[in-house]
């Protein structure tokens, strides 16, 4: 199976993830929002990809699976 983005590849989200998947990174909850900066944490067993999701600022904010048509690479 052919993966279109790789580990640790910068990427921007196109979608808002499932609320029940998102694993926030500190007690403050950021809303995620559509155009997002992320970075591609790893490759999961179901074809999906954990990404890191990153605020303005370059901090990690939270963790969340997405598929691969819901992120754009920014490279």
């Amino acid at each position: 199976m052919h993966q279109k983005f790789k580990r640790h590849q910068t990427i921007r989200i196109l979608a808002i993830p499932n609320e029940e998947y998102v694993e926030y990174y500190s007690e403050n909850k950021v809303p995620i929002k559509r155009g997002m900066k992320g970075k591609i944490n790893m490759l999961l067993p179901n074809g999906q990809y954990h990404v890191e999701l990153i605020d303005d600022k370059g901090n990690v904010i939270a963790y969340a699976p997405f598929n691969e048509e819901e992120l754009e690479a920014t490279e």
